[in-house]
């Protein structure tokens, strides 16, 4: 479960594209508590990428948190892995990597309260 989990984490939050059917091919608009768990989501993961790229942190380390960016998405954001996918993408792209490390300082404390994954 933990392989598949890192996997399928993975492959969404590098925005993998993978054939989908006509129903994943259609644009879901998330706001709210989807919206927030979407932003949490991309900020746990680049930072986690980004700092295992600066060697600031293992990789065992960078997997775990890559793991709960896929439980966050799993349990708090609805649609096809397909509609997260390009969500991710597009939150990814409207912030800066300095921007999203500052949302990391600011609130992945938050973010692991708000959106539990046990």
């Amino acid at each position: 479960m933990r392989r598949w989990a890192t996997v399928l984490a993975t492959a969404a939050l590098l925005a993998v594209s993978v054939g989908a059917g006509p129903a994943a091919a259609q644009p879901k608009v998330y706001s709210g508590r989807e919206a927030a768990a979407l932003r949490c989501s991309n900020t746990l993961a680049l930072t986690a990428v980004a700092l295992n790229g600066a060697e600031l942190m293992s990789d065992i380390e960078k997997d775990l948190m890559i793991e709960i960016t896929y439980l966050i998405l799993d349990r708090h954001v609805s649609g096809t892995w397909h509609q997260k996918k390009q969500a991710l993408r597009q939150v990814r792209d409207r912030r800066s990597v300095e921007e999203t490390l500052q949302d990391y300082q600011r609130n992945a404390a938050r973010c692991l309260r708000q959106f539990p994954i046990n």
